[in-house]
């Protein structure tokens, strides 16, 4: 799952570092289904952070990757 999980993140990662950010996989809860990921760059530190989190990366892994229910900043 973690590989599945990277790869997905790798396509994600372009809109990510346009604005100077990245993001970073830490680890996957299976029996939650809860995704722990780091920000990083000006993504860390940006307060839009949790929208980006949220509504951009979240929303995406969780079309293609069904066992993904949440993200979570770690």
């Amino acid at each position: 799952m973690e590989e599945k999980i990277k790869i997905e993140l790798e396509k994600l990662r372009p809109a990510l570092q346009m604005d100077g950010g990245d993001v970073v996989f830490v680890s996957f809860a299976e029996g939650e289904g809860v995704l722990y990921l780091a920000l990083q760059g000006m993504c860390s530190h940006c307060p839009m952070s949790s929208v980006t989190l949220k509504n951009y990366i979240e929303s995406e892994l969780v079309a293609v990757i069904p066992e993904i229910k949440e993200v979570r900043s770690a």
